[in-house]
């Protein structure tokens, strides 16, 4: 099929930086839509030209409608480099687009600094909370950062002060490519304290970060210590914490669901540990789900998904789960109805991990080890604490842990 929708990436230099394949698909198209700034780029010559629609989930019907016209979609850089590109491949299919990107902005900015591409964390916070820059902050690590707008770069620099990172190196990159480039290094402590600087809308940020004399160090490998979470003492701790995710296996891309949250600790941990992973975290009291959110925060994963809830009844309706973690509301009569209704929501491959303290919870799990198989193990933890003037071995209650996965074929 031939295809009638054509994305075109333009550069601050506008159209004298296309190549020959931009210039042949934008002389002819029928219609040309973009933002008013990548419109302005073309000389009007008559054809018809839409501005994007607000909200921007009105775009897709916009351009369907269109069809079968011939029309040519003006984009930053890399359409599919955190462009509009990535959405609109995901509604229209293939064979009817064409994308012809142009050099992203996280090219550019490796080109002017001499970075390596391939060894930088290219982020975007266009459009997300700048708490997801909290995972990438590790001494020595290289971030390029695609800017909201102005205030992004003070946003960053308020970040990385907040992890004890003051001495970073940062470069902010304005217009890259067009007349108007501009190039500001500066540190994130330097940065934080100039309440003048005002750099222009369009902006990358670069940073190389390096840490202060007394950094907050919070690896993405799992086991945080436990008082990096706001919580009230319900909390999954660091030594079992680490060994549940070993068995929930978190990775890119697969969903978890945290029954039970608490802090949310296992959830947020989980999100940590490998790319695009998801999750929801489900609890019933109000103050636990403020301490989930405000962990979610602070730990660098705002997009957790929240659910106000008891399980089952407030799994109804949520996408089913690559893994499911259970660490409460196992001990009352519903228990057994939890690990059913989780078990039975699992895709294949899926995994299952629930622990208990109690008694109670530890006869639920045996039964649910009788009815769908898995392992039954015992994690005994000690922590060495002041004896008088001596240290001896204060053990920690034992937790007992139900683990299972499902096979990979297809259940009927």
């Amino acid at each position: 099929m031939t295809a009638w929708l054509h994305v075109v990436g333009i550069g601050e230099d506008g159209r004298c930086g296309l190549g020959a394949r931009a210039r042949a698909a934008l002389g002819a198209a029928e219609v040309l839509v973009g933002g008013a700034r990548h419109l302005a780029m073309l000389p009007e010559d008559g054809r018809e030209r839409r501005t994007w629609p607000t909200p921007f989930a009105d775009a897709i019907a916009m351009l369907k409608d269109l069809k079968p016209r011939t029309v040519a979609v003006l984009a930053s850089g890399d359409p599919m480099w955190f462009g509009v590109g990535a959405t609109l491949a995901a509604a229209i299919p293939p064979a009817e687009m064409e994308v012809i990107p142009a050099p992203s902005a996280f090219a550019l900015a490796a080109a002017r600094l001499g970075w390596p591409l391939a060894e930088v964390a290219c982020l975007s916070l266009h459009g997300r909370p700048a708490a997801a820059l909290m995972p990438h902050i590790a001494s020595g690590a290289r971030l390029l950062i695609l800017a909201e707008d102005r205030h992004t770069p003070a946003a960053v620099a308020t970040r990385l002060l907040a992890r004890g990172y003051g001495p970073s190196r940062i470069a902010v990159l304005e217009r890259l490519g067009g007349p108007g480039e501009r190039v500001t290094e500066i540190t994130a402590d330097d940065l934080a304290r100039d309440a003048g600087f005002a750099p222009a809308d369009l902006n990358t940020i670069a940073v190389e970060c390096r840490p202060g004399p007394a950094p907050l160090v919070l690896p993405t490998v799992p086991g945080l210590p436990d008082d990096a979470f706001v919580q009230d003492g319900r909390i999954t701790k660091r030594e079992v914490r680490a060994a549940t995710l070993a068995r929930l296996m978190p990775l890119p891309g697969a969903l978890l669901w945290d029954i039970g949250a608490g802090s949310g600790a296992v959830a947020i941990e989980w999100l940590r540990a490998a790319p695009r992973t998801r999750a929801v975290a489900i609890e019933p009291r109000p103050d636990r789900l403020e301490a989930v959110g405000r962990n979610a925060e602070t730990l660098g994963v705002p997009h957790l998904a929240i659910v106000a809830g008891k399980a089952p009844e407030a799994l109804a309706g949520l996408p089913a789960p690559d893994a499911v973690f259970v660490g409460g509301g196992l001990s009352g009569p519903g228990g057994a109805a939890i690990l059913e209704a989780a078990h039975a929501a699992l895709v294949p491959g899926g995994r299952l991990v629930a622990n208990g303290v109690t008694l109670e919870t530890e006869a639920v799990l045996l039964g649910a080890r009788d009815r769908f198989g898995g392992e039954l193990i015992r994690l005994s933890i000690a922590r060495a604490e002041p004896v008088g003037p001596h240290l001896g071995w204060r053990p920690m209650m034992p937790v007992t842990q139900w683990a299972v996965r499902l096979a990979w074929e297809p259940r009927s």
